[in-house]
């Protein structure tokens, strides 16, 4: 409905300057908005504000000659001019009733779009080291991550989910080192722990799990035969329940990227050939420096050490080349919030790679705070001193988790109540949702019953006119905005945009049941709220599919 009162006011535009009833023929940007108020009717635009300075004509003035030229539509109830020049848009009900038979046809593609127009799109999240359990934080990085690719999926971009793979460096040599001091007490020998290594009893089950894999006489190796052993496969088994747990949690890659394939293969060394071969890196000091302050970073930053060895920002230049090599245009990195001094370096060394600013994006995702009625958790769990990501999806299940973590903006903090989370009411924002769907799933069961399901043309409404009542047309109208919430939701890469939708359009469907039934005496009347019902079920399901939530017909 937009662009068809956009396209009308935009024809009135153009013969207002045809006849020379205005100077200009230039048309600013304008916006076609719904207004706050009802009374100021179902679509607003601003195009009298934006032109007065092209028209060196007062808005209002030209609001009203806008007016004179517009074709005014059947579907058009009256136009007024209000304020300083707003036009609005008062719309018959019969010009909602469409909608619901696009919804319908289109299914679960409502809302879907061809914007991103193929676009190969590369989204990398998680990512955390093996060297531990994923924690809370992992858990929102990993919904925010998931979302934002079903979105532009959604919104028509070839989109890939990767998880790289930090296992090579000094933080798996720390691994090792701490399941063989574990494994030395498990041994009987008196070793002093140190502070640098992990502490987490899961180190302990590791230790336990090398012994009886390698025998006792284990033991006795020597320590740096020994603690590659240890950190080969503490590694590989902490990455496997790393994947079993964001399975369960909903997340599937398409790839899983090694750190240590950049080594191997010997891309990272080929990659500071090249940045030698182009003048991006200098010696200083004995250290190799990349001129990361020539592309807006700070300083210039180390990428081989003086001891020879490569960053970890040598191996991130050598991984983000190999991105842009395998096709994709653009590449989002989703970070935990403590990375914020990493973008600068990062954006700097892809602008020297030869890309553009938009090509590379970083969404940083804020920290979780972890309530329990209201008060902070303080929870013994086997990852040691924090709340790990399978702990929650054991306690509250996964959508719920997927929902909470993402009900705000990723760039606020968020309050994670777990209480609130179980509960099966209305405070709880996933049930709230839900509900709906299972709510209308019964509600055609009912049908079913009294044999008018086989009325009902499951692509198509049926007696859309009959649907006059102020809330039905508030619905039909909400239902409309879904594709729009979707664009908004792929161009800010925000998936808690459609959060505030699903919460929205569940609000008003319930006020909508609460006040009409939706199954009455009055068959026709019946069988065009059962079509709008089902409109609204689809678009339910459509965007808890987005978020990775489930759309249960029972509850």
């Amino acid at each position: 409905m937009k662009h068809i009162i956009k396209q009308i006011v935009l024809d009135a535009a153009r013969k207002s300057f045809e006849t020379g009833m205005l100077p200009s023929g230039q048309i600013p940007d304008m916006e076609i908005e719904e207004p706050r108020h009802q009374s100021q009717g179902d679509l607003s635009t601003n195009i009298a504000m934006v032109s007065a300075a092209v028209q060196k004509i007062a808005p209002k003035k030209i609001a009203q000659i806008l007016v004179s030229n517009m074709d005014q539509k059947d579907f058009i109830e009256k136009i007024e001019i209000a304020g300083p020049g707003f036009i609005n848009f008062f719309l018959r009900p019969g010009a909602w009733h469409p909608v619901v038979d696009r919804i319908l046809e289109a299914d679960d593609r409502y809302g879907a779009s061809d914007a991103g127009k193929g676009e190969k799109i590369q989204v990398e999240f998680v990512s955390a080291n093996p060297t531990g359990p994923l924690h809370v934080g992992h858990g929102r990085g990993a919904a925010v991550g998931d979302a934002v690719g079903n979105i532009l999926a959604f919104a028509g971009f070839r989109v890939s989910k990767e998880y790289y793979i930090n296992d090579s460096g000094r933080q798996i040599k720390t691994l090792g080192r701490s399941v063989w001091f574990r494994l030395q007490e498990l041994a009987g020998r008196l070793v002093e722990f140190p502070d640098d290594c992990y502490k987490g009893d899961y180190i302990h089950d590791l230790a336990r799990q090398v012994m009886e894999q390698e025998g006792p006489d284990f033991a006795d190796q020597k320590d740096d035969l020994a603690i590659p052993v240890c950190a080969g496969y503490a590694a590989s088994q902490i990455l496997k329940q790393i994947r079993t747990d964001l399975e369960d949690f909903g997340v599937v890659f398409d790839q899983w990227f090694s750190e240590q394939s950049l080594y191997d293969s010997g891309r990272l060394e080929k990659t500071i050939t090249d940045l030698k071969t182009r003048d991006l890196v200098y010696e200083k000091e004995g250290a190799l420096w990349f001129r990361t302050q020539d592309f807006g970073d700070e300083k210039d930053r180390v990428v081989v050490r003086t001891n020879g060895l490569t960053t970890y920002f040598a191996s991130d230049i050598a991984y983000h080349q190999e991105k842009y090599e395998r096709g994709f245009h653009r590449v989002i990195d989703v970070w935990g919030a403590d990375h914020h001094g990493y973008i600068n370096r990062m954006a700097a060394s892809i602008m020297a790679l030869g890309k553009k600013n938009e090509q590379f994006q970083v969404i940083l995702v804020q920290l979780v705070n972890l309530l329990r009625g209201g008060k902070p958790v303080q929870m013994s769990t086997r990852a040691g001193e924090f709340v790990t990501l399978k702990d929650i999806v054991d306690e509250v299940g996964k959508d719920a988790a997927r929902f909470m973590f993402l009900s705000r903006s990723y760039d606020s903090g968020l309050d994670f109540d777990l209480e609130v989370a179980k509960q099966k009411n209305s405070d709880n924002p996933v049930y709230y949702v839900q509900y709906v769907h299972a709510r209308i799933a019964g509600i055609l069961s009912k049908a079913q019953d009294q044999n008018l399901v086989t009325d009902i043309d499951f692509t198509r409404g049926t007696n859309l006119s009959l649907l006059v009542q102020a809330e039905e047309i508030n619905l039909i109208k909400i239902l409309a905005g879904f594709p729009g919430q979707v664009e908004k939701s792929a161009e800010t890469c925000h998936p808690h945009v459609i959060f505030t939708y699903l919460m929205s359009l569940a609000s008003a469907f319930h006020a909508y049941y609460n006040r009409h039934k939706v199954i009455i005496q009055d068959r026709s009347l019946s069988l065009a709220r059962l079509s709008l019902a089902l409109a609204v079920k689809k678009v339910i399901r459509n965007g808890l599919s987005l978020l990775g939530v489930s759309a249960p017909e029972r509850m």
